[in-house]
């Protein structure tokens, strides 16, 4: 614990005091004197032209750094080896420059700092008439934006006309972000074209990130997917960010709350980065993805926002913004690895974080003092590359959207197929039922012709018996035991005539070819499982009960979008865990089903060609089926062999066995 307050205490307090002592010892040069002129009516202060002083206790006054002894510490920033931006949060920096002003000047001067970050800013300028006395205007970001001298997102201070004078000028600036001294002298005259220009082409961009706001919440509420509400968050988040930074939002939206300007400031990049997170996870579909990069992300984005939010609240140290490189250069890596896995339109969102991580570079610079290719064009890149992001990614939005669709038709297609095939193969068993009717009524037609020619050649016998009768009166007994031996051969005629036709017409039995004509594969089996288990009634998950689910990677299987539980088609039917063929099993059910459970187990053995133990266990699971369905409340007579299949207990019991796992 005291090695870390010795830390701080060097952090804050001996590394000033050190940069101070260097900067007393080092050789003083004053400042380059700016000459402003008409035909250059805007001048951009560069590092010749200011010298700094860096005031580490925060007391110093203006009559102290205009003393002799203050006034030699001055240092010009260029080639003195300091950044020109305040690096240390908790000292003041005195910002001396010297102007001089042309010999007719018609017009004021204004002093623009571009940096809208700075907590406080004061500009001593001298009082008409004399150059000793000064008086000071005072403003800031940590001040309401009434105390502004003008108002206008920027700091800007009067410079009064000083004809053919050389007048020297002092800013004290004190925040606790790193910032930079980035200021620009402006003539009167050209002053307001340049800032209807800047808030022209402000209109133009937020005008722009509304319209993607609006457009894609019209989409969330019409499509339903939440990956378009993360972007419209995400895009919510990154307009706060931008009105902080260019502020526009201190001046028209809170301008009466500092506090809540500071508080926002330190917010928005952490909400940006929270949003842009949840969208690209979204996006990116991590979750199934890649699971053990999604975890990992979690925990990154976390810690970053607990470390982001120490340092606003605690440290301020002013290097905050490193922090986001590790979110958001893991967030660029998980996006990569979903393009190698085959998600085509997250090519879309490496381009856009692309752009924005090179403008984001030309912001480190200036918030790190460093002259990296800055101009107008670098100072707005940050706000084309969000615009052109916050484009790409809808696009990529609408191209995500089109892939789902597309497969979502290609699935239907292949539905539509199969439903085809099985509408023909249902025609084909219709015509071969037809078939089998009319062979059935031809053999009834043939029975009833020998019936009838049998009766004939009984009544011819019948007839001549009794002509003999007549005639052979003496062999009365003979012929009375011939009459009764006729009726019984009539009797017995006519029950085997009757036992034959009821026999064919019970003999309905379709062989396993015939069976597996109709279901002649394994994915014929599962197609028409899954219909009966969902095609009729409403999808609802046996582990978590939610009814919503799409398609698994196993055939005719479904996942739950909820709790991600995979489904099959055989699950709590008579053929989950089936050990031998599921055509076989399905023609074992209908044979058990058809005799009404009297079909033996060693003829279902020969039948499907099993072994007498496997066809046994088989017939014995079936038979209890056939109960529970004999005693079911909605059993109906006649009824389809087909519910046999469905077989709940299977179902209860494996939803006990998952509720009894631990965890």
């Amino acid at each position: 614990m005291r090695g870390w307050v010795r830390l701080l205490c060097i952090r804050f307090y001996v590394l000033p005091l050190l940069s101070l002592l260097s900067m007393q010892g080092a050789h003083a040069a004053p400042e380059d004197t700016l000459a402003v002129s008409l035909a250059r009516p805007g001048l951009y202060l560069e590092e010749n032209y200011y010298s700094v002083l860096e005031d580490p206790s925060g007391r110093l006054s203006i009559a102290d750094v205009q003393s002799p002894a203050w006034a030699r510490r001055f240092i010009k920033m260029r080639d003195s080896g300091h950044p020109p931006n305040i690096e240390h949060p908790h000292s003041a920096y005195w910002l001396r420059i010297t102007v001089r002003h042309p010999p007719i000047e018609t017009t004021a001067w204004y002093l623009e700092l571009y940096d809208s970050h700075i907590g406080r800013a004061v500009f001593f300028r001298p009082q008409l008439g004399t150059t000793a006395t000064y008086d000071s205007v005072a403003t800031g970001a940590a001040l309401s934006f009434a105390t502004r001298p003008h108002p206008y997102k920027n700091f800007l201070f009067d410079l009064p006309p000083r004809p053919g004078q050389t007048t020297t000028y002092y800013l004290r600036l004190r925040s606790d972000t790193r910032t930079s001294f980035r200021a620009m002298l402006h003539s009167g005259a050209g002053l307001i074209p340049e800032l209807s220009l800047q808030y022209w082409l402000l209109g133009i961009f937020y005008g722009i990130l509304i319209i993607m706001v609006l457009y894609n919440l019209i989409l969330y509420f019409f499509l339903k997917e939440k990956t378009y509400l993360h972007y419209v968050l995400y895009v919510l988040s990154g307009t706060l960010l931008f009105l902080t930074e260019d502020g526009l939002g201190f001046q028209y939206l809170w301008s009466r709350g500092p506090g809540l300007n500071h508080f926002i400031g330190a917010a928005a990049p952490v909400l940006l980065m929270l949003t842009f997170a949840n969208y690209a996870s979204s996006f990116l579909d991590t979750a199934s993805r890649l699971p053990a990069l999604h975890r990992i992300g979690r925990w990154v984005i976390g810690a970053s926002t607990t470390l982001l939010a120490l340092d606003a609240a605690l440290v301020h140290s002013g290097f905050s913004f490193w922090l986001f490189l590790l979110p958001y250069g893991l967030l660029y890596y998980i996006g990569f690895k979903a393009y190698k896995t085959g998600l085509r339109p997250a090519r879309y969102l490496l381009l856009a974080q692309a752009l924005v991580a090179t403008s984001l570079l030309f912001l480190i610079m200036r918030k790190l003092g460093i002259n990296f290719y800055s101009n107008a064009y670098t100072v707005y890149s940050l706000n084309v590359a969000f615009v052109l992001e916050v484009v790409i990614l809808s696009y990529a939005l609408g191209e995500k959207l089109k892939g789902l669709m597309d497969m979502t038709l290609l699935t239907q297609s292949r539905l539509l197929k199969q439903l085809h095939k099985k509408q023909e193969a249902q025609h084909r068993l219709v015509e071969q039922m037809r078939e089998n009717q009319e062979l059935k009524d031809q053999l009834n037609t043939e029975l009833e012709a020998l019936v009838a020619q049998r009766t004939a050649e009984l009544r011819r016998q019948n007839d001549t018996v009794a002509a003999r009768n007549r005639e052979l009166l003496e062999a009365n007994s003979l012929l009375a035991l011939q009459s009764a031996a006729i009726e019984k051969l009539n009797s017995d005629l006519s029950r085997d005539l009757h036992a034959e036709k009821a026999a064919r017409i019970e003999a309905r039995e379709v062989d396993f070819g015939e069976f597996s004509q109709i279901y002649p594969d394994k994915d014929a089996c599962l197609r028409y499982l899954a219909d009966l288990k969902w095609g009729q009634s409403t999808y609802r998950c046996r582990k978590c009960g939610h009814e919503k689910s799409c398609e698994a990677r196993e055939p005719y299987a479904r996942r739950c979008t909820r709790c991600r539980y995979v489904e099959s088609a055989t699950a709590g039917t008579l053929l989950q865990k089936c050990k031998f063929s599921i055509v076989k099993a399905m023609y074992a059910v209908f044979l058990l089903h058809a005799h009404k459970g009297n079909y033996s187990s060693s003829e279902l053995a020969r039948v499907l060609e099993l072994r007498q133990a496997t066809s046994w266990a088989f017939a014995q699971k079936v038979l209890a089926a056939l109960q529970r369905r004999l005693q079911a409340p909605d059993y109906e007579e006649g009824e389809a062999w087909t519910h046999v299949l469905l077989d709940t207990t299977n179902e209860v019991e494996l939803i006990e066995n998952e509720q009894e796992k631990p965890g």
